[in-house]
């Protein structure tokens, strides 16, 4: 007997719905708005062309402003947008597709499709549409205009009669009632494909004979003598049948173009999303080959990996993986990720494509949160280059049934799509704006207009020196013995006198400009309890001590940033993991186990720490804020906050990655509404408004084998409005000192250590073992010169932006800051000659403007 698939999947959701509350929602999935999505697909009206232009032939202009043009074909729904400055055009698909001699398939029909569904069937497994071979091809692409643009709306997939409508079997008696109502066409192909069986006295229907025209012929026959859905269930009733009639598998999607000023806005309503409860829609990509470059063109894939990376055009790298990136880095509450990862994470939203006639830069301006950023080359799958959103609307994890000592592996859905809607600006530049530093400026001015980055510093206030960054580790956990009984206690490893002792020798070897982070210094530890509440922790001087030291910083003119982090939380006093901890959609508390760095893999024998839900993390930010005043100490560094965006899958209490990141915003504002300054890590773009500083910001790319070169994209945004730095130089990869000092000259960044007052053995067999080379005696001397050095050229230009940075030859580089002054750096360990200037092996030389 044939198992039917959705019952399957109920039959397993109700065993385990005692066990995990993920699994109910796979059931409950159905179309955004409660309803299957099987209504009929109206075509709308007929485009009026507005204008036309020759060189966009077949489409109709259907929106302008001074800037753009926008026209749209509404036989294919590919639109063109037109740059009235440069002249140039961009399609949202390639004009010569048709003539992709390496494109085949199904990579052949997704060339001129605007979106791709992929979806899920009833066990989990992935399966996509697309608007042009599952809604084009079959007309059922519709258009609306609203001002100053148009929507198109697609509907995917046809409920177009199949084999299934006609029942396997049927009594003798009703088969030849229904021959009575047909003609002798009609008779003779039902009597085609319908064999008797002689002992049973039932007619059986022969799929072999189901195809093509004998199929049309038989669907027919069944129309004409009246057969309904009723009919079909008596039939199926009547011989006992496991045949059950599929319900069509119709997907409905709505892009909305509207042209606002130099920019196309492409959105994705999340409303005008539906689907059958059956098959669940996981991603949408929009349009994928926008823009996209041919083989016979010159140009660059813009990717924000990190600091951001280029792509060349046709670079030949078909072997290597394709670009994929989910920006503001992995949902922990998905990911189960067991080794350690090291690439950099996408902290700015946004992607372009450089050509020789213009630049298109696409801002995701909803739906980031939810986002992965694609990019590949020529000569996979197609022939162009291309870079692309995609955003999940819903996630999906697999659960494992135990049943008759067998295991079986069923999803679990979220259960509503993503409380956003998807929509993208794709900004249009020429000139000597269609460049990396054009589509930087850009940005920024762009992150200016809508308040996405804090005020910049004021004309007085750009002299001065660079600050020196320093992290302070209180401290941490450690198993002790006592009579051979092992218990946990804090080991301290700088105290407060001892952390003034540091600042006090920092200030001998003339470093004044310190901007001192202090993390393990309450709530037991570097890895602390929740923060809703503060208890300085006594082994390192306790409430008074922390109260001295913030004063004896205000005395020194260090800026002091005591460190919390609020997203993550260990087990024990004042966390409750059933209550507190997010969810996963398998419905356990959400996890992340230590990583053994010999093995470079997550060690489960140890305490793991839990994923706080952003609702209670946005409760525990209150409290903190609270006690906090108490300390007077002016800043706040914020580990996790501007770093993390993680669901909470919890039953009936669902934040996804969207509602996470408005509740960070929320908790970030209260921070800087306080009046404190807010030191934070990774900062991602919808934090930038709240930070002065941001410590382990991306200071490179990830490296992967497809990029052909890194760029500094993300600090020619933010330089001039926020003060950053990258890793700390002793717990870095560099094993060579004049590196360091050239990329924090080349990407304009301050120098940052992390310290204890302790000896290193004081960490070793902790968790914390990875703090191996943190003892300040080693390094403070080393630390004074190299911050000499870099502040004697930064400090002419302290809080200038990044106005300009190219690529002169391998290994040397030039960045151009706002007062004129330019910085050319040497990485190769040999000399080169630049413009009739000679650069030393691994140095740097500079020129322009200079105070």
């Amino acid at each position: 007997m044939a198992i039917n698939a959705k019952n399957l999947l109920l039959g397993a959701c109700l065993l385990l719905s005692l066990l995990a509350a993920g699994c109910s929602d796979a059931a409950n999935t159905a179309s955004s708005d409660g309803e299957p999505a099987v209504a009929a697909f109206e075509q709308g009206k007929p485009l009026t062309a507005a204008f036309t232009d020759s060189r966009a032939a077949g489409m109709k202009g259907v929106a302008e402003n001074n800037e753009l043009r926008l026209l749209v074909d509404d036989q294919s729904g590919a639109v063109a947008v037109v740059h009235k400055a440069s002249g140039e055009i961009w399609y949202s698909n390639p004009t010569d597709r048709d003539t992709d001699s390496l494109a085949a398939g199904v990579n052949k029909s997704e060339l001129s499709a605007q979106l791709k569904l992929q979806y899920y069937n009833s066990f989990g497994q992935i399966n996509a549409v697309n608007s042009f071979t599952d809604a084009v091809v079959h007309k059922q692409i519709g258009f609306e205009p609203i001002p100053s643009g148009v929507r198109v709306n697609y509907q995917f997939g046809t409920s177009a009669k199949s084999a299934e409508d006609m029942p396997q079997k049927m009594s003798a008696a009703r088969f030849e009632a229904l021959l009575g109502k047909l003609d002798k066409a009609g008779q003779r192909a039902l009597m085609l494909v319908y064999t008797e069986e002689k002992e049973s006295g039932v007619f059986v229907r022969n799929d072999g004979a189901l195809k093509g025209l004998q199929l049309e012929r038989a669907l027919k026959a069944f129309e004409d003598a009246g057969y309904t859905e009723d009919e079909l269930a008596i039939d199926i009733a009547e011989n006992n049948l496991s045949q059950t009639k599929p319900e069509p598998r119709l997907f409905f999607a709505s892009i909305e173009y509207t042209l606002d000023g130099d920019s196309l806005v492409a959105k994705v309503p999340v409303d005008s999303i539906r689907y059958p409860e059956e098959y669940p829609v996981s991603t949408v990509s929009l349009l994928s080959y926008f823009g996209a470059g041919g083989t016979e063109e010159e140009g660059s894939i813009f990717v924000p990996d990190g600091s951001g990376a280029l792509i060349r055009f046709n670079n030949g790298k078909t072997q290597y993986p394709a670009y994929q990136q989910p920006v503001y880095g992995s949902d922990k509450t998905m990911d189960r990720t067991e080794d350690a990862v090291n690439t950099q994470e996408i902290r700015l939203p946004v992607f372009g494509l450089l050509k020789e006639g213009g630049a298109m830069l696409g801002i995701i301006e909803q739906g980031a949160s939810a986002a992965t950023v694609n990019a590949d080359i020529s000569g996979k799958i197609n022939s162009y280059n291309y870079v692309y959103p995609s955003f999940t609307v819903l996630n999906k994890a697999d659960m494992t049934l135990n049943a008759n000592d067998q295991q079986r592996s069923i999803p679990a859905f979220q259960k509503r799509p993503m409380s956003t809607d998807f929509s993208v600006r794709y900004a249009f530049l020429g000139g000597e704006q269609a460049s990396l530093k054009g589509m930087a400026h850009y940005y920024q001015q762009y992150l200016i207009q809508s308040n996405g980055l804090p005020e910049p510093a004021q004309a007085e206030e750009k002299a001065g020196n660079m600050p020196f960054y320093l992290q302070l580790i209180g401290s941490i956990s450690k198993q002790k013995h006592f009579a051979g009984i092992p218990y946990r206690a804090l080991e301290p490893l700088t105290t407060f006198e001892q952390a003034e002792d540091i600042v006090k020798q920092l200030q001998q070897l003339e470093i004044r400009d310190i901007k001192l982070r202090y993390a393990g210094w309450f709530n037991e530890g570097l890895d602390h309890k929740v923060p809703d509440n503060i208890s300085v922790d006594k082994e390192i001087g306790g409430s008074r001590g922390m109260k001295a030291f913030a004063a004896f910083a205000k005395e020194q003119n260090v800026e002091l940033y005591p460190d919390v982090a609020v997203l993550m939380a260990n087990s024990g006093s004042g966390f409750n993991e059933a209550k507190e901890a997010a969810r996963t959609l398998r419905g356990d508390p959400a996890t992340i186990y230590p990583i053994d760095l010999a093995l470079n893999r997550r060690d489960r024998s140890k305490s793991p720490s839990y994923i706080v839900s952003p609702k209670k993390a946005a409760g525990y930010v209150d409290g903190l804020l609270d006690d906090f005043a108490a300390f007077e100490t002016g800043g706040i560094s914020l580990r996790d906050l501007a770093d993390q965006l993680n669901s909470d899958f919890r039953k009936n209490k669902l934040i996804d990655r969207a509602e996470s990141e408005r509740l960070s915003v929320q908790s970030l504002n209260k921070m800087k509404e306080s009046g404190m300054n807010v030191m934070a890590e990774g900062g991602n773009a919808y934090a930038l408004p709240f930070l002065t500083d941001i410590t382990n910001a991306p200071m490179s790319s990830s490296k992967f084998k497809i990029e052909d070169e890194e760029v500094p994209f993300y600090q020619m945004v933010v330089r001039g409005y926020v003060d950053y730095v990258g890793a700390p130089y002793n717990l870095s990869t560099y094993t060579d000192v004049k590196p360091y000092i050239l990329k924090c000259l080349e990407y304009g960044a301050g120098v940052y250590f992390e310290w204890i007052y302790e000896p290193n053995f004081k960490v070793k067999d902790t968790d914390d073992n990875h703090l191996y080379a943190v003892n300040y005696e080693l390094w403070i001397d080393e630390a004074a010169d190299i911050y000499r050095e870099v502040n004697a050229i930064l400090k002419n230009v302290r809080h200038e932006p990044i106005t300009d940075h190219e690529k002169l030859e391998d290994g040397v580089f030039r960045t151009e800051y706002g007062n004129g002054m330019f910085i050319i750096v040497n990485y190769n360990r040999s000399a080169v000659t630049v413009d009739g200037r000679t650069i030393e092996a691994e140095s740097y030389v500079t020129g322009g403007v200079q105070s």
